[in-house]
């Protein structure tokens, strides 16, 4: 299944206030990326802090996305888990609450075979009708999607995609060879946005485009239109700025950056924590040279 989403899909926070999810700052952060020119927007994925929320806290936040993006924008919602039963229900709750995709991590902890990816996938396309997207991210995971177990994924009709997060592109393009014109390759590492787009990735799953979405956009634009030169110009600038977003473990440093924008994110749940004030400067820093307007 290819062509579901191609573009920049952000990979969005979830703003919090002490009550529970800030809804109104996460409309104005749904507002920005759609005028930065987002294609799609990934709700309750890592950068979501999920981990954390309660389940009546994670459908208040697909309900409102759904609803505050009314079709301008694809909403796509993270529904994986270490269990195979949690994933599904979440997949269809997801399905029911309107999202048009979901993206489902690798089960994490557990460390289950090649087969077990299988047959995890299997059990949540089977599930629901709307396109499925795998996430690859062996550094959270402990579990890896070997490129043979991609190419077997991508003979699911409704699996759309792999969000490639393992940060090996030997092992990227060897699942790009596997599954090119079966499903679509997403980069899921902002530094690596440009080699996978070079090799025929259909989009990026992106952290940065939480706070630059019209710069990410533009590189992806410009690979698209095979102007390479121009890219690596845009990418070469982004870089620090990329670099800046990972001082601290995500989303530490993007939740701190929208706050810079003049957002009002809140700070990440225990037991992640605030952004340390040396960080702080740097992602400052770097936020000024890219020509954000911060506050």
């Amino acid at each position: 299944m290819v062509g579901f989403c191609n573009g920049i899909l952000t990979a969005m926070i979830t703003p919090f206030t002490e009550n529970g999810v800030n809804l109104e700052e996460f409309g104005k952060m749904i507002e920005y990326q759609i005028e930065g020119g987002t294609d799609a927007l990934v709700v309750l994925g890592t950068t979501g802090e999920p981990a954390t929320m309660t389940e009546a806290e994670k459908e208040e936040a697909i309900t409102y996305a759904v609803k505050k993006a009314a079709g301008r924008i694809k909403i796509i919602v993270g529904t994986g888990s270490n269990n195979t039963a949690r994933a599904v229900a979440a997949s269809v709750k997801a399905e029911k609450l309107g999202a048009d995709g979901v993206l489902a991590v690798t089960p994490y902890y557990n460390k289950c075979t090649q087969k077990g990816l299988l047959e995890y996938y299997r059990a949540i396309c089977a599930a629901v009708k709307i396109p499925v997207i795998a996430y690859n991210v062996p550094s959270r995971t402990a579990v890896n999607i070997l490129p043979e177990t991609a190419e077997k994924l991508a003979c699911i009709p409704n699996m759309a995609g792999i969000k490639e997060a393992s940060g090996n592109m030997a092992q990227v393009c060897e699942t790009m060879r596997r599954i090119r014109g079966k499903m679509d390759l997403y980069s899921g590492e902002d530094f690596l946005n440009l080699p996978m787009l070079a090799i025929g990735g259909a989009g990026l799953i992106s952290v940065t485009s939480n706070i630059a979405p019209a710069l990410v956009k533009k590189m992806y634009t410009l690979v698209k239109q095979n102007k390479l030169d121009e890219a690596n110009a845009v990418q070469d600038f982004l870089l620090p700025l990329e670099d800046a977003c990972f001082l601290e473990v995500n989303p530490i440093p993007i939740k701190a950056a929208y706050n810079m924008l003049g957002f009002d994110a809140g700070v990440p749940r225990a037991p992640l924590t605030e952004l340390e004030d040396c960080n702080k400067a740097k992602l400052y820093e770097e936020m000024k040279k890219a020509g954000l307007k911060t506050v």
